[in-house]
């Protein structure tokens, strides 16, 4: 595994060194906004995937069987309404960071709100799903040179710090698609080593999951949190939030050469999402009964269900490889990306370095707002990793919930209402509204027997837009919007 590591660690800085001769903040911001779309739309599946993703969704099959398609079903809806209602609007503005817009709309206090509530949400999320990999390898190599587990995040960080302090968003466009392209063939290589250890073919493999009581899509009980209406619909909304408003995702979209480029890309990717969870469960069910026909007891964890039987040997030594390669390129594909935008955001919203400085000035104000982004990220994977429990899949779409509500309300207002609001009481309600849903939340189950699922995020919101509501009475039309019909 360490060879294999070693080799996919030079071939990508090799290959990103090629693309890294331009390190001004055009090129690392904005990728010179030349970006082809079919190279964008590749890589970001990989970046959507995650790590976490190649890990947590096959051991989703034994708690939640395949309902989580209700909600990749949802995700292609949301993925038409970001391409159709919000990249129109960061075009015709544009936009390098989309939080641009609340300034425009409400003032720079809501600005630097929304920025905070990505920064947060982002932060948390992408240390989240990072930890979990740099776990995984820890346990294949950093444990087994006797090495510990901060040192093991420390070198991932570092190697992901090799190739993105330079470049920027200009190598991770290009980047990224190799890493898509390696997840995606160690998807495929890992189905096809479980299915001839089960000795199934095609035919086989589909009998085996049709047959399996762990194949079930739909769930029309109300009550439950897998409920289909409530996971479809809670899927668009987490696609607008987690792509549409999240500058991570928008980033490498305005990198493309056009709106209409964009679009395209947008609609590749969505396409692209569904078959690739589907794949995912399958490989989940494939495991699950795998293990029941050779009385191997599956961990309790649906996250360490990949790395038991991968590390026990039971799958033989062929699956070590691609699980490695997926594992690494998932992580490294959107770790590298968040890192980026933290680094976008913080720049352009809450310091503003491009306006306030010469460019010189503001390129080495970047590189050292870069540095303390990858500090506080690795002190995120500590905490993380010291917390873990449980499907950490489940607890980042949970976390987006409560941290993306009110990007969700701050946005739907602007674009639905004329009113303007009093832009120093913005963080207020931005507070205020996920505070509400923790309690909500908490007494629901309690008090009537209702149990959210993801649908807290819809909720969070309308809170939010209900807040700046209270906040727009007695206030006339919006006067800011003059400077978004200007542009």
């Amino acid at each position: 595994m360490l060879v294999t590591l070693a080799a996919y660690f030079v071939l990508l800085l090799v290959f990103s060194r090629r693309w890294s001769r331009r390190s001004d903040n055009e090129a690392f911001f904005r990728a010179g906004r030349c970006s082809p779309w079919p190279m964008v739309a590749i890589g970001m599946v990989g970046a959507s995937v995650s790590g976490v993703s190649f890990v947590s969704v096959p051991g989703w099959a034994a708690s939640t069987q395949m309902t989580y398609l209700q909600m990749c079903a949802g995700f292609f809806v949301g993925y038409l309404a970001v391409a159709f209602v919000l990249l129109p609007l960061y075009y015709k503005l544009g936009l390098t960071s989309i939080y641009s817009y609340l300034g425009l709309r409400y003032g720079s206090v809501s600005r630097r709100t929304g920025a905070a509530c990505f920064l947060v949400g982002k932060l948390l999320g992408a240390a989240a799903r990072l930890s979990l990999v740099c776990a995984v390898l820890h346990h294949f190599v950093g444990a087994q040179l006797g090495i510990p587990f901060s040192l093991t995040a420390a070198v991932v960080l570092l190697l992901i710090w090799g190739y993105t302090h330079r470049g920027g968003m200009h190598v991770l466009v290009r980047t990224d698609v190799m890493q898509t392209l390696c997840l995606l063939l160690s998807l495929g290589t890992m189905l096809w080593v479980v299915a001839d250890a089960m000795q199934l073919d095609a035919a086989g493999i589909v009998r085996t999951v049709r047959h399996s009581e762990m194949s079930r899509v739909f769930e029309w009980d109300v009550a439950s949190p897998q409920n289909f209406w409530r996971q479809f619909v809670s899927g668009i909304f987490v696609v607008i939030v987690m792509t549409g408003l999240d500058q991570d995702m928008m980033q490498k979209n305005l990198t493309c050469r056009s709106l209409r480029d964009a679009q395209k890309d947008m609609c590749a990717y969505g396409a692209c999402f569904l078959p690739v969870n589907l794949l995912l469960l399958v490989l989940g069910i494939l495991l699950y009964v795998f293990c029941s026909a050779h009385g191997i007891t599956p961990p309790a964890s649906g996250d360490a269900l990949i790395p038991t039987l991968v590390s026990s040997g039971a799958l033989g030594t062929m699956v070590v490889v691609p699980f490695t390669l997926g594992v690494v390129a998932a992580a490294f594909s959107s770790a590298d990306s968040a890192i980026t935008s933290l680094t976008t955001t913080a720049c352009i919203d809450v310091l503003d370095i491009e306006r306030r400085n010469p460019a010189a000035v503001a390129e080495r104000l970047r590189r050292r707002m870069h540095g303390l982004v990858f500090l506080v990220f690795y002190l995120c994977i500590l905490a993380f990793h010291a917390a873990s429990d449980g499907s950490l899949i489940d607890t980042i779409y949970v976390m987006v919930s409560y941290t993306y509500g009110p990007l969700l309300g701050l946005y739907a207002y602007g674009l639905l209402s004329r009113r303007a609001v009093r832009d120093a009481y913005v963080p207020w309600v931005a507070l205020a509204a996920p505070l509400v849903c923790a309690v909500l939340d908490y007494v629901s189950p309690r008090l009537w027997g209702y149990t959210f699922g993801y649908e807290l995020l819809m909720l969070n919101g309308g809170l939010t837009m209900l807040g700046l509501w209270c906040l727009s009475m007695g206030q006339g039309s919006v006067k800011c919007r003059t400077a978004l019909e200007e542009r």
